[in-house]
């Protein structure tokens, strides 16, 4: 398998700017009164104009004359919060509210206003909103507020979230947002079936909907169908090509498929857009590695020391990709720099048992091997050839013929070189030990 398949796959975040919409405020075109002050008409002309500044002082002296003008509070309300007074926003809301409790749209952005803030109240305000019409696109409006209310209660009422969303669905049958919400909600829940089946709509209302390809991407590779995740995450990667993160996930899949080469080109792609990004430099060098490119591999893994020389995990790796080059006393090197930094590393031991070996350092290869001995794990079946070897060169025959035995003992055919080496060895060494 390749080493990148062994990988957690990351699951991509989903940025649905859709829903972010939803706890948003609203303006509202209201009927018209004939008696209203100058001063409120002013006023929502110079909100028109983003004047807000002008705007305040001709509301409050509406509300100075008029203390129940719903309309002034409501126009207040939203002056304030674009203004990021959120504290005195949700004050002028509740004085609209209360001036006219059967207002859609002050019910509403008094309930996104709470909501934000996380209040109890919220849900209390959002639910009269579902119950209103709303002063114009009254089906997109009441989609909104049940939109708004099944996002409140997602965490703590998920079935009647759900419930909004297919209420939000049905006033707009041509709008993804509700199957979107509900496909993530089902996601989290974990209902994988009805989570697809929300994220295929949405492609069927927008077959360009990002936030449904990442969302099906994600499903498929929680459940392990990472083959379906890769036309999708190729869709995505064509549509986001300067997504460092959507490039890394779809070379994490081509790596799983063991599609090598295509997989290098899409980590290549992560890294020149994130350069600083440690988990693709090192997907990227493990790829190297896991393909057999060990000149590249060796030069990822020294980008990633320079910036993180502690890095043990990438000495290991620089030390694997130099000893496959042959390059034996600097590969040693790294497996001793990479043992001092984690001192637990039963695996390591063996490596540096290698290298030291084919530097022809058999008292460290033996060290090495002595220091893995202490590991519960059993130690694998070529250590106690690296030993036997290690102590025949050193001429301590007794222990060699003990390990050379133990090998034979374990191999079974599975090391066929080595494994005459040790029976022509013994040939040699037995008649000593008589």
């Amino acid at each position: 398998m390749n080493r990148l398949a062994a990988k957690t796959i990351l699951i991509l975040q989903l940025t649905a700017c859709a829903l972010a919409q939803t706890h948003t405020t609203i303006r509202h075109h209201r009927v018209a009164v004939s008696d209203q002050p100058p001063e409120l008409t002013q006023a929502e002309a110079a909100i028109q104009k983003n004047d807000l500044a002008s705007a305040e002082p001709l509301l409050r002296k509406v509300l100075a004359n008029d203390p129940d003008n719903y309309l002034a509070w409501f126009d207040l309300g939203f002056v304030l919060n674009r203004q990021g007074r959120t504290d005195d926003s949700i004050t002028a809301y509740r004085k609209s509210v209360a001036a006219k409790p059967d207002v859609f749209e002050s019910n509403l952005n008094l309930g996104l206003m709470l909501a934000r803030s996380n209040h109890p109240e919220a849900e209390q305000f959002l639910r009269a909103a579902t119950t209103l019409k709303p002063t114009d696109h009254v089906q997109e409006g009441q989609a909104r507020a049940w939109l708004s209310l099944g996002h409140l209660l997602e965490d703590r009422k998920p079935e009647e979230a759900l419930d909004a969303y297919q209420k939000a669905a049905a006033l707009t049958p041509k709008d993804p947002e509700p199957h979107l919400s509900a496909g993530l909600l089902r996601e989290r829940q974990k209902d994988f079936p009805a989570a697809e089946k929300e994220y295929k709509q949405v492609l069927v209302l927008d077959p360009h909907a990002t936030e449904a390809v990442i969302g099906l991407s994600n499903l498929y590779m929680k459940s392990g169908r990472i083959g379906e995740a890769e036309p999708l995450l190729r869709q995505l990667a064509a549509a986001r090509p300067d997504d460092a993160g959507i490039h890394l996930q779809l070379g994490r899949v081509l790596a799983a498929l063991g599609k090598n080469d295509d997989a290098i080109v899409e980590i290549q792609n992560a890294v020149k857009l994130s350069p600083s990004d440690t988990d693709a430099q090192r997907d990227l060098a493990d790829l190297y590695a896991s393909s057999g490119k060990n000149d590249l591999a060796e030069i990822a893994y020294h980008t990633i020391l320079a910036a993180h020389p502690k890095d043990a995990e990438a000495r290991r790796g620089l030390g694997q990709a130099l000893l496959r080059q042959k390059k034996f006393p600097e590969a040693q090197q790294e497996f001793l720099a990479a043992i001092q930094l984690n001192r637990d590393w039963p695996d390591v031991y063996v490596d540096l048992a290698f290298a030291a070996s084919e530097n022809k350092n058999y008292d460290l290869t033996i060290q090495a091997l002595g220091e893995r001995a202490k590991f519960p794990s059993a130690m694998p079946v070529m250590c106690y050839f690296l030993r036997a070897s290690a102590y025949d060169h050193l001429r301590a025959y007794k222990q060699a013929i003990a390990d050379y035995h133990l090998f034979l003992e374990s191999a079974n055919g599975k090391y066929p070189d080595q494994e005459w080496q040790a029976r022509h060895r013994l040939i040699a060494l037995e008649p000593k030990k008589r």
